[in-house]
């Protein structure tokens, strides 16, 4: 009798341990409250991934439901992000409403998806025509994109809401093709990562599409963190343009001082290092809200704007 009544207890102290384990995976995998998180399993026989997929299921339906009650809610904090190879480049912005949730892993991960999104469509679905493709990406067009786990990213968006009950915002996107082997396309966020990467985010980001002879030093990169940390309006022209009197108000590129070195212009480092700049754009994260994009149309994604 005594026999029987510690094998059991045994047994029932084992199946505790063994249920407290699954609780502890499936709280640190999905990041749902340890409440909802047993519910789940007892919900679901202790099957893990079928407590999983209810898990995400009612987080994006409460998250649908968040993402209405709060829209509202301004959302100027997150990231801007890129990523880039020779010919292609991407800058995204994604924002939400404070600092600490732009911190937040699952938020990182959700720009990452987006950025990665983005990027897979300038390969696919730029036509070529002129010496760059560009197209420009509202909310609504970024939430019909597809993420690498086949959900759209505006699901991906109300999951996120729905973890950490704050509005969130897949804020706008610039997405470019190179058609030309002679065009390039670099990009530089700020602060920089630590170590170099095709992929990047920060508080600042940039693109930037020159062309440069192959027998001189590639310099893009300083270009673009020139741009992210000068922040001029335009390129310039030498025949319309004139210098600013003050170096310190200048908006013209041409005429501003190099940030790696204030000795030169950067009309003198183009030449020096023959570059051509074709274009650029760049992003300030929570400088503009949705109402007030500039240039931002309810396009279709097949309809493109092209650098003649």
């Amino acid at each position: 009798m005594i026999f029987q009544l510690v094998r059991n207890f045994h047994a029932s102290h084992c199946y505790r341990a063994a249920e407290s384990s699954l609780l502890a995976k499936l709280r640190k995998k999905t990041g749902y409250t340890i409440a909802n998180c047993k519910k789940a399993l007892e919900m679901h026989n202790n099957d893990t991934d079928k407590a999983e997929a209810w898990l995400n299921d009612q987080a994006q339906a409460m998250g649908w439901a968040k993402a209405t009650k709060l829209a509202g809610r301004k959302a100027l904090q997150g990231l801007v992000a890129v990523k880039f190879d020779k010919n292609h480049g991407v800058l995204v912005e994604v924002n939400c409403e404070t600092d600490f949730v732009a911190k937040n892993d699952k938020f990182h991960k959700m720009l990452e998806d987006t950025t990665l999104a983005c990027y897979k469509f300038a390969h696919t679905n730029l036509k070529s025509k002129g010496p760059i493709t560009k197209l420009e990406l509202d909310s609504e067009q970024l939430g019909n994109l597809s993420s690498d786990g086949g959900k759209k990213l505006s699901e991906v968006l109300a999951l996120f809401i729905g973890s950490v009950g704050e509005n969130a915002v897949l804020r706008r996107a610039e997405c470019w093709k190179a058609n030309s082997d002679d065009v390039k396309i670099t990009a530089y966020t700020h602060p920089a990562p630590t170590t170099a990467s095709d992929y990047s985010s920060g508080k600042y980001g940039a693109l930037l599409a020159y062309k440069q002879p192959n027998d001189v030093e590639d310099i893009g990169k300083q270009i673009c963190q020139h741009i992210v940390g000068c922040a001029p309006r335009k390129i310039g022209d030498k025949k319309k343009d004139k210098p600013a009197e003050n170096s310190d108000d200048e908006t013209c590129l041409i005429y501003q001082e190099y940030l790696l070195d204030p000795s030169y212009t950067i009309e003198e480092v183009l030449e020096n290092n023959k570059i051509e700049i074709l274009d650029y754009i760049r992003f300030s994260c929570g400088e503009v809200e949705e109402e007030n994009m500039p240039g931002v149309e309810k396009q279709p994604l097949d309809t493109v704007q092209t650098l003649q």
